[in-house]
């Protein structure tokens, strides 16, 4: 005799039976972008959501970004690491100092060696000394090429650097998973994961760009326009004046304008990424139908809207070039001829001075060049990161009260008490929906398509918080007494299609309790009825299973499922038409699997085929999101309602005959 509570089913990947169910398309919901006030890492912050626009400046917004990367930056709990970059700002200063000095004792040597009425030639090696050594720690200039100090301050910044990457990659990764399902099935993973890619690889360059190489170089410009002004003349200093600020401002400027096309760029970029993804984890609906010549089409056409956005973003980018090099050309040549003017005649200056002149303005041009370099890097990596800091920002539609606490199971009893829940505004999915499921037993929910079956499965999961009433598990209000963790934690979800990581059977069978050792893994495996066949492949427990599983076949991913379920050993087991996608002959064979693991466990089950949940102790038939009847199989078939008008046509249509194993083994 079959007992009562013991069921048949398929174990599996939570978000896999949210993904599964008929009502997937009524989780859309159109205002989910819209402008909101979100918390994150206590920074409050006024988004919008994706903001395109071609005219936003880069820089808007630019101490709210520092501010949100803040927790990032400095290695609070590593001393060493904060010794690290007290070491290299050190050394950065020591590098202003040195700049300085490099040209004075190169005008030094010129003028001893200058032959001048009165004055003899002098052999001053100390001078040299000292020049050399400041060009090796100095470097550049051709000989070299990255100072020592450049080169000791590069090497102590690199675990400090690794240290801000891993933790911005970390709580990205932490924060995407934190999101609720409803951003989850409106998003595109190729987008995201090409925004993930570009944002956390600007980071790596970022805070180095800035901190050693623009906030140094800007340094060097103000100290060199006010040196020109004491060791020469105010001529010099206006003339190196002028040519900076005319430099930085059609740097700036052009940069700034330029910046739209390689927004358009990011843009298209993501499109051709997503596109290529979302074909390749298609690829069965491509075969299906032939399709191939068409998605390499497609593709084809989406890398040719990013080449024309990337060849417009190129040839801004040499006009840039352009118009730096005449305007440095033409302040190098009026400070020349003004310099050789001097020399030649007045007693002001003498060759050594025009040496000076030479070797400081091309020694200040070089890190103004690499200003503009460095603008449009930090302005680029900026607009990489734009779209990483919308994630970072991305509200959380469900979170923990305040006072939340950990659920202690009693039992597993469940009542739902007047439930409304809509997705949207335009329509109520769940209207007043009351009922409970006492512990131990079984609820089947049955009904037309979209009239909220699953949507009770999400509820009851809270992957959405309902608009009014209230649910409880043995006496807890899920949304305001118990924290998210400890709510799924007792509760084993059973989709309609399992989904698999691409690892090994042991790694997904594993998956339902990370910390249980292989003799729990195999007895799970036992308790499937699957361990046998695993033992049949070449490489056992170590067998790849592929992308989602596919190199399994149905009722092996459902072995399998059924297994990690097993060992996850919830109180509460919520089956989402769970046999439906399986053959007859498949859904007899593991019957005896799905009926071990839910022998005592509160259920509910969202079933397709009536003949399954017969057995059930109390059967909810739902329509238009309100429970229209309820009651036992045969007490409902007598009231001869929307039930009993269910169960008569699957009769007729000769379903029911022809698969429908004995009643002794239905899954209820």
């Amino acid at each position: 005799m079959h007992r009562r509570g013991e069921h048949r089913f398929r174990g599996g990947d939570v978000q896999t039976a949210l993904l599964s169910n008929g009502e997937q398309g009524k989780a859309t919901d159109p205002n989910a972008s819209k402008k909101s006030n979100v918390q994150f890492d206590n920074i409050n912050v006024k988004l919008k959501f994706k903001d395109k626009s071609d005219n936003k400046s880069t820089w808007k917004g630019f101490w709210l970004k520092v501010k949100t990367l803040s927790p990032f930056l400095w290695p609070r709990k590593f001393p060493i690491l904060q010794v690290r970059v007290i070491c290299c700002f050190f050394l950065l200063a020591v590098g202003r100092v040195i700049n300085v000095y490099v040209p004075i004792y190169n005008k030094k040597i010129v003028d001893s060696l200058s032959s001048t009425p009165g004055v003899d030639l002098q052999f001053r090696w100390d001078w040299i000394a000292i020049y050399v050594t400041f060009k090796f720690l100095q470097g550049g200039g051709g000989i070299g090429g990255i100072g020592f100090l450049n080169n000791l301050r590069s090497l102590l910044w690199i675990r400090v650097q690794q240290y801000t990457t891993k933790e911005i990659q970390v709580e990205l990764f932490r924060h995407l998973h934190n999101l609720s399902l409803r951003w989850h099935l409106n998003r595109k993973t190729g987008e995201v994961l090409r925004v993930m890619d570009r944002g956390t690889e600007s980071i790596n360059t970022l805070l180095e760009m800035i901190l050693f190489q623009l906030g140094p170089n800007i340094i060097d410009l103000l100290i060199a326009i006010i040196y020109f002004f004491i060791a020469f003349n105010y001529k010099f200093g206006l003339t190196v004046s002028i040519t900076m600020l005319l430099y930085l401002l059609y740097t700036i400027g052009t940069i700034e304008w330029r910046s739209k096309f390689r927004r358009r760029m990011n843009l298209a970029d993501n499109e051709c990424r997503a596109k290529s993804v979302d074909s390749l984890l298609n690829f069965e609906t491509v075969k299906y139908y032939g399709a191939e010549n068409y998605e390499v089409q497609t593709f084809h056409e989406a890398i040719g809207k990013y080449q024309v956005e990337e060849y417009k973003a190129n040839i801004t980018l040499n006009f840039l070039h352009a118009g730096q090099n005449l305007i440095a050309s033409v302040g190098l040549l009026v400070g020349s001829l003004l310099c050789a003017y001097y020399v030649v005649n007045t007693d002001e200056f003498n060759v050594g001075d025009y040496v000076l002149f030479a070797s400081y303005i091309v020694q200040l041009y070089a890190p103004l060049n690499v200003f503009g370099h460095q603008y449009r890097m930090i302005q680029t990596k900026f607009v990489d990161m734009e779209n990483m800091f919308d994630l970072l920002r991305q509200e959380q539609e469900v979170v923990d009260a305040t006072d939340a606490q950990e659920l202690v199971p009693k039992g597993g009893g469940i009542e739902f008490k007047n439930v409304t829940f809509k997705y949207n505004p335009e329509k109520t999915i769940l209207n007043n929906v009351s009922f409970t499921v006492p512990p131990g037993k079984t609820v089947a929910l049955v009904g037309p398509s979209g009239s909220g079956k699953s949507t009770i499965i999400k509820l009851l999961f809270r992957f959405y918080d309902i608009e009014s009433g209230f649910i409880s598990i043995d006496g807890y209000d899920i949304k305001k007494d118990v924290t998210q963790r400890s709510l799924r934690e007792i509760i084993g979800v059973v989709p309609q299609d399992t989904v698999l990581f691409n690892q090994t059977i042991k790694y997904n069978i594993q998956y339902g309790r990370i910390t249980a050792n292989d003799s729990e893994i195999i007895e799970a495996a036992r308790g499937a009825d699957i361990h046998d066949r695993i033992m049949s492949f070449s490489q056992q427990y170590d067998t790849l299973v592929g992308e989602r599983g596919l190199r399994l076949s149905g009722g092996e991913k459902q072995r399998v499922a059924i297994a990690r379920t097993l060992l996850k050993a919830p109180t509460i087991i919520l089956l989402d038409e769970a046999t439906s996608a399986l053959d007859t002959h498949t859904e007899r064979n593991i019957q005896d699997s799905l009926n071990h693991m839910c022998v005592n466990r509160t259920t509910i089950v969202v079933a397709h085929r009536l003949s399954t949940i017969i057995n059930a102790d109390e059967i909810l038939v739902l329509k238009d999101g309100e429970i229209v009847e309820q009651g036992r199989h045969q007490d409902l078939l007598l009231k001869d309602g929307i039930y009993a008008g269910m169960w008569n046509q699957q009769l007729e249509s000769n379903q029911d005959r022809a698969v429908t194993p004995p009643a002794t083994n239905a899954i209820i």
